[in-house]
């Protein structure tokens, strides 16, 4: 069987956990082979910003470049013209023009229930598109049973039509044990102190506004002189100005940190040397950033909405999104019991 895999997410430069998604799960359907030949499709030139990620095997690449649109226009005119026996596309949209038989992944549907965390353009083609593949696919894979609720629910997808697939996780990220590898990570980004971190696109979803409200709760029942950070990993995505606001206006400008986009290789000291993990989402598919911090021996204090009991279990202290209170003494808990550090820690490996 031909499969054709639309590869354009995993050749991005800046990838995020979709983008991750696509280039392990791509790369571990060449490896098993089964016998299928597969066809990506790609809508950079293959070189062009790197090389290819993928290892030789029983795959090709069509490099179909195309300024606008690429899914829409030109990947539904490479469907029409040269059809796979299969297509999948594991990053939500599906081209207008497919083979009959389609597989599509849906990663989350948060902006259903937080519209106003998303600009009108946005939420607008995301409606579409998703009630779109939703209709046409031929299978929906999701990466929760709580997506899969979603998906029933919202667009009446019939449960048979609709698997569930964890994602696993990147088994380069490791504990960073050597000291002066976070101290050159510290430096590097310039975080003095010990630090609480965060990963994640400045985004109202990811809910960052009540995580500073809660460290700054925080500082005032730790003793005088402690150089706690809070540190904000990740990029500028949109409607992030309020955060940076509400930082000012409660006098924490030194205190919280933004790194920008961390790149692969500054991910397991950065995670490694975190005292605590804080992930206060209010809408998560999946949250690929609770396992990496487990597995790197960091201790995760976690939201208790959407997926994240399923991908947390009891291996994180669990906090309702929208209680700072509750967050500050959870992360309070975390950074002073020895003994609940241990038990987090070892129950997330």
């Amino acid at each position: 069987m031909l499969i054709g895999i639309d590869a354009s997410r995993a050749m991005r430069p800046l990838r995020t956990g979709t983008e991750n998604y696509s280039l392990h799960l791509i790369r571990a359907l060449l490896k098993a082979g089964g016998g299928h030949h597969y066809r990506l499709y790609f809508n950079l030139p293959v070189g062009h910003r790197q090389p290819p990620p993928f290892p030789p095997g029983p795959w090709e690449a069509r490099v179909i470049p195309f300024p606008r649109l690429w899914t829409h226009l030109r990947l539904s005119w490479e469907m029409a013209q040269h059809p796979p026996d299969l297509l999948f596309v594991p990053a939500h949209v599906l081209p207008l023009l497919h083979p009959r038989r389609s597989v599509v992944t849906v990663h989350d549907l948060g902006f259903r229930f937080f519209p106003q965390a998303h600009r009108t353009l946005d939420r607008w083609y995301l409606e579409w598109s998703t009630r779109y593949h939703a209709r046409a696919a031929a299978h929906l894979l999701a990466d929760s049973e709580a997506t899969k609720r979603d998906l029933i629910e919202l667009y009446g997808v019939p449960p048979e039509r609709i698997t569930v697939v964890y994602p696993g996780r990147d088994e380069s990220l490791q504990p960073v044990a050597d000291p002066d590898a976070i101290a050159q990570i510290k430096k590097r980004y310039g975080i003095g102190g010990e630090y609480i971190l965060h990963i994640g696109t400045l985004h109202p979803r990811k809910n960052l506004a009540h995580l500073v409200e809660a460290f700054a709760l925080l500082r005032e029942g730790l003793p005088q002189g402690s150089a706690w950070r809070l540190v904000l990993a990740g990029r500028k995505g949109w409607l992030y100005e309020p955060l940076f606001r509400r930082i000012a206006e409660l006098g924490l400008e030194e205190e919280v940190i933004f790194t920008g986009y961390v790149p692969q290789p500054d991910l397991a000291p950065l995670l490694s040397g975190a005292r605590c993990f804080a992930f206060p989402s209010l809408y998560e598919g999946f949250g690929f950033p609770v396992l990496e911090a487990m597995s790197c021996g960091t201790p995760v204090v976690c939201s208790n909405a959407s997926s994240l009991p399923e991908v947390a279990g009891d291996a994180a202290l669990l906090v309702d999104p929208q209680d700072t209170q509750a967050w500050a003494e959870a992360m309070e808990r975390v950074l002073t019991d020895g003994e609940l550090r241990r038990s987090l820690i070892q129950r997330g490996y």
